[in-house]
């Protein structure tokens, strides 16, 4: 009970974090976050911004010189709350899982815990899988691979996956659906 009781306070704090609109409100809820986050606040806040980085990165420098350069001044306020909200989301869905068991909280739906269990059974598999692409780029060089064959590799690795996860997509919804799971 109290797996689903977290699993919803997680989801109402993901909800009004979309709705805040104001950086003030989004930095009180990272500071209260950080707080409930207790001593892991500085390895789960160094996580969140390593995740959010990529993506929230290369929105706000899209979004900045297209501001900069069509209207001639920079979304400051924008860009602040954006990259709050998503830092926030991020802090709050890793402080979920470091805290939340997702099978006990979704123990109440045979239909989402299976959903789970197929989620998390792919992840397992991916996992192994770049872990092999890994090893395979390491055991076919003789010195360390140059930045260049490393982002080739990459590339080789996200390409098969893609396809490996439409594939496997495509056979668990027909065998989902032909077991009548899916209506």
């Amino acid at each position: 009970m109290a797996e689903r009781i977290k699993l919803v306070a997680y989801l109402a704090a993901i909800v009004a974090t979309s709705w805040l609109t104001t950086a003030a409100w989004l930095a009180g809820g990272l500071v209260i976050t950080l707080a409930l986050c207790g001593r892991a606040a500085p390895r789960l806040l160094r996580r969140a911004t390593l995740a959010t980085a990529a993506f929230s990165g290369t929105v706000s420098l899209a979004y900045a010189g297209y501001m900069g350069w069509s209207l001639h001044r920079l979304p400051l306020d924008w860009l602040i709350t954006v990259n709050l909200r998503v830092l926030l989301m991020a802090l709050l869905t890793f402080l979920f899982i470091t805290r939340v068991n997702p099978f006990q909280a979704l123990s109440f739906s045979r239909r989402l815990s299976f959903l789970l269990v197929l989620a998390v059974s792919q992840s397992l598999v991916m996992k192994r899988t770049l872990a092999d692409f890994r090893l395979g780029l390491e055991s076919r060089s003789l010195r360390p691979a140059s930045l260049s064959a490393r982002y080739r590799a990459a590339a080789h690795a996200i390409a098969w996956l893609l396809d490996r996860v439409l594939a496997n997509a495509h056979d668990s919804a027909q065998a989902m659906q032909s077991r009548g799971a899916l209506r």
